[in-house]
């Protein structure tokens, strides 16, 4: 399964790539420069929860991990062939499930340019037509719309709200769920995004 998370993907200027090791001091640039940006919708540990994964290399080193064993999917999204961000594909469950989970940031420097719709559609359409997933899963804090409206550019659908879901900036915070499910997708979510960008 490993295997295929390691592909690059593009749509113009925008790209996805898998995570790799030497990319720490981008990654750690742009989180630098993008603090206050991405700080209030940063996953925290609860207290009894250990200490979280602060450095590039613990944080990578966790994904990579869960890459291997088929579990997860850490990708870069680029602009021009650069890094600008990421989009990182969790909690893969096959069997009878064949779901996945998305999470996504992208640099300040880079907001508003279409960078995360579209590596999120990059994304979604190949956990749908290469990996072979069923449901992809999203979930955003209901202040948060720059990320409400990547979903809703995308099409995916609002399944709910689940209270204190994931503990965000030091409590548990609700989220708003959404779904994007492979046969309500009528040909590709690269070419959904454009549709719904053109209206």
């Amino acid at each position: 399964m490993a295997r295929s998370w390691a592909v690059t993907l593009g749509h113009g200027r925008i790209g996805v790539r898998p995570l790799r090791r030497r990319d720490a001091p981008v990654w750690e640039r742009l989180r630098a420069d993008s603090l206050a940006w991405l700080q209030p919708w940063e996953a925290t540990l609860p207290r009894e929860g250990g200490r979280a994964t602060s450095s590039y290399w613990q944080t990578a080193s966790v994904l990579l991990r869960r890459a291997r064993r088929g579990e997860g999917m850490p990708f870069v999204s680029t602009w021009d062939g650069q890094m600008v961000g990421q989009v990182t594909v969790n909690s893969i469950s096959w069997g009878s499930a064949r779901s996945a989970s998305i999470g996504y940031w992208v640099a300040r420097s880079h907001a508003g340019r279409g960078v995360t719709p579209t590596a999120v559609a990059l994304v979604c359409d190949h956990l749908f037509e290469s990996v072979n997933l069923h449901r992809v899963d999203i979930a955003i804090r209901p202040e948060n719309e720059p990320s409400l409206a990547v979903v809703r550019k995308l099409g995916f659908t609002e399944v709910g709200t689940a209270p204190r879901y994931l503990h965000i900036g030091g409590e548990w915070a609700d989220h708003q769920l959404f779904q994007l499910v492979r046969e309500d997708v009528d040909g590709r979510v690269i070419d959904r995004l454009a549709s719904n960008s053109a209206r």
